[in-house]
């Protein structure tokens, strides 16, 4: 039982949220416009009333727009909300209070959504029976001497992957299926893979239940994690005890894990929007505080909340404050959580002031390349916005790392086949220095992808020309038209032999292309045992076998997770592929069939060469054929004096045939090469003596 006789103190504004220190806990919550808070305290995540209730004096407990108090004694593991009241919602003010509803502290360490109901939530009136709550989390932790990786960006293999969906199929056989934990059990072949880096789809609190209503009937969630509530709090359902309120120390122990396999940990955030979405949305948190600080309105209706994100509401990101909120928060994962690097999504919608205009130079953006807490942990934006802007190349700062979705659509018309395009190829593989060259800026900028969480798995790229989204219960209507995709003559499922087949060197094709380019590549998880999503490209509402991984692929492709394996390995032993300048005339030269004769201009043309020269005298030089045309061609090799030329990679050769390993190469003929269709060619050169020169 608790104790209802607590000693009640003043408290303190800092630090904001709840922090205990032994011998009580202080909380301590924002709210300027406030003219009533109450602080309640539960026994459990799940009690139906709180065993006390504290309603807080501003004489006594606030301190400028801070609302405090100190309970002396009051144990780990205890539950709480604020009730808190103010000016109702009109055209005039913006605001949300709600006396009656239970809200959670935007600065809380560990949530728990186990009775959680986002219809009452929408509802005005007390949803206690309903809440999520707030947990009392001891934060102490051993990390056994661990600190962030400093991993260079040139040397990153960024691995994207959804810690529900990585061990919840049932092949997976996780003792913890769909946990941090299930994910630690992972990571022996993290390290097999040779990825440098994974980059976690949200896992910051977000609500499972914010999907649309046809979609919500259907038994459907919100899968990936884009609608965030709590930002310093661990996801609860990818604890194992979240009803313990152990989510700090779970994702904890998974960072360490990962570390000490000497994998960096890059989380993906949401601070675009969040899980109240717009005026009919839920009160949840920041609505209940004071929604007209940190949301942007309509300029002449405070009622109507404006969406540049397609999610309801968009983060008054640049408000003082909110800009504070978001930059201490980043500051709290690397300095308690020891996380590496953050992916910003919709990136583009911090840049926007008040009313919407974009910025030259946005607060908080600025604010969190200067922090010096964050001064080298890695920034990667997502730098587009749901209302048309688009900042691909002109993202504001100088050391944030672009989802280069420029670099994607190219190379995927490239290799399905579309002619045309050889300059702009050759531009995104050597680093985009069209886009970040003239800003100073480096080939690490360019965060090269094909395939990510949003579209098409790289298996479904090359099995269907159309999407497939019916089991989201919106008519198809949802998910991108435009995929730049080819289903190799059949759509969808198929026995055809030789279709099967090319679908498995178009994926070798496209791994080869990503882990051979300047710039910073990143895969999709699943995409090296050719999972498949059945030709959903917007799998966001499917925690079920369409999205989890099935293990059972990765036995049964298991030729193509050594080819991904042997790659990056190419990779690692290459540092003229993982280049932190961008290449001058004296690093490359371009070729086509003949030697030193590529087709720049030729509006047919689909083959192309390229000799890429080692960074020193013992790194051997590379010679790359892409043809991607419907016809085999035998290319000139270029004559170096002294070096001969051995075959490393043909996506065109049986399984395990074709990438070889620099002890079991064969020179080949020193004058030309044939490269069948739809095939990628790597050769590296070793000295006359016959000696690799690979190290």
């Amino acid at each position: 039982m608790q104790n209802n006789e607590y000693e009640i103190k003043p408290g303190n504004s800092y630090p904001f949220g709840c922090k205990h220190n032994g011998g009580g806990a202080n909380f301590s919550i924002f709210s300027r416009y406030a003219t009533r808070v109450e602080l309640l305290l539960f026994a459990t995540a799940e009690d139906k009333d709180p065993f006390l209730a504290i309603p807080l004096q501003k004489d006594i407990n606030r301190t400028f727009y801070y609302w405090h108090v100190y309970i002396v004694g009051l144990p780990l593991g205890t539950w709480y909300n604020w009730r808190i009241d103010g000016a109702n919602l009109t055209r005039e003010n913006g605001f949300s209070f709600d006396k009656e509803k239970h809200l959670i502290d935007p600065w809380a360490r560990a949530v728990s959504q186990k009775n959680w109901s986002r219809k009452a939530g929408c509802k005005p009136g007390d949803n206690g029976l309903t809440a999520m709550r707030c947990c009392v989390v001891d934060d102490r932790y051993d990390w056994e001497g661990d600190t962030p990786l400093r991993i260079s960006s040139e040397k990153a293999i960024i691995y994207e992957l959804h810690v529900g969906g990585f061990t919840r199929h049932p092949s997976a056989k996780a003792n913890h299926p769909g946990t941090f934990s299930g994910l630690i059990e992972k990571i022996p072949y993290l390290e097999q893979l040779g990825i440098t880096h994974v980059e976690l789809l949200p896992i910051m609190a977000f609500d499972e239940q914010d999907v649309p209503r046809n979609t919500f009937d259907l038994g459907l969630k919100n899968y990936w994690g884009y609608s965030t509530h709590s930002f310093f709090s661990p996801h609860p359902g990818y604890c194992v005890t979240p009803e313990e309120g152990t989510h700090i120390q779970e994702f904890r122990d998974l960072v360490k894990a990962l570390h000490k396999a000497g994998i960096g940990i890059i989380m993906d955030v949401v601070f675009n929007h969040t899980a109240e979405s717009g005026a009919k949305g839920p009160i949840l948190n920041f609505k209940g505080i004071g929604g007209k600080i940190f949301y942007h309105h309509d300029k002449f209706d405070k009622s109507i909340f404006v969406d540049y994100t397609g999610c309801g509401n968009t983060v008054n990101a640049n408000h003082p404050l909110v800009a504070n909120f978001i930059i201490s928060c980043l500051e709290y994962w690397v300095n308690e959580m020891h996380v590496d690097g953050f992916r910003f999504d919709l990136a583009s919608a911090l840049t926007r002031g008040e009313h919407g205009e974009v910025l030259e130079d946005p607060p908080v953006l600025w604010g969190i390349e200067l922090s010096e807490q964050l001064f080298k942990t890695k920034l990667i934006a997502e730098a587009w916005d749901a209302a048309g802007l688009y900042q691909v190349g002109s993202f504001p700062g100088y050391r944030w790392g672009e989802w280069n979705g420029r670099y994607r659509d190219v190379i995927r018309r490239f290799v399905r086949g579309d002619a045309g395009l050889l300059p702009e190829v050759a531009t995104r593989i050597c680093g985009s220095s069209d886009l970040y060259e003239h800003q100073g800026r480096l080939p690490i900028s360019s965060i090269n992808f094909v395939t990510c969480h949003d579209g098409f798995t790289l298996y479904d790229l090359f099995s269907y020309s159309e999407k497939r989204n019916l089991a989201n219960g919106e008519n198809n209507q949802d998910g991108s038209n435009e995929n730049y995709s080819f289903n190799c003559g059949a759509e969808g499922e198929t026995d055809n032999n030789s279709i099967l087949q090319l679908r498995k060197q178009q994926a070798k094709n496209v791994f080869a292309l990503l882990l051979l380019s300047q710039g910073v590549p990143m895969l999709f998880a699943g995409d090296e045992f050719l999972n498949s999503q059945k030709g959903n490209n917007n799998a966001y509402c499917q925690d079920n076998g369409l999205s989890w991984l099935d293990w059972g692929m990765a036995a049964q492709n298991a030729d193509m997770v050594n080819f991904v394996q042997q790659m990056i390995a190419l990779r690692k032993r290459h540092p003229s592929i993982m280049r932190r300048r961008f290449l001058t005339g004296k690093d490359i030269s371009w070729h086509c069939t003949q030697s030193g004769q590529p087709q720049w201009d030729e509006p047919k043309a689909r083959v192309l060469a390229y000799t890429l020269t080692g960074t020193n005298a013992v790194e051997a030089d590379l010679h790359i054929v892409m043809n991607m045309s419907d016809e085999k061609v035998t290319v000139d090799l270029p004559l170096i004096s002294g070096k001969e030329w051995c075959l490393a990679v043909d996506t065109s050769l049986l399984s395990f045939q074709e990438i070889i390993a620099p002890q079991h190469q064969n020179l080949v003929n020193n004058q030309s090469y044939t490269v069948n269709s739809k095939t990628i060619v790597v050769l590296e050169n070793r000295d006359s003596n016959s000696k690799l020169l690979l190290e």
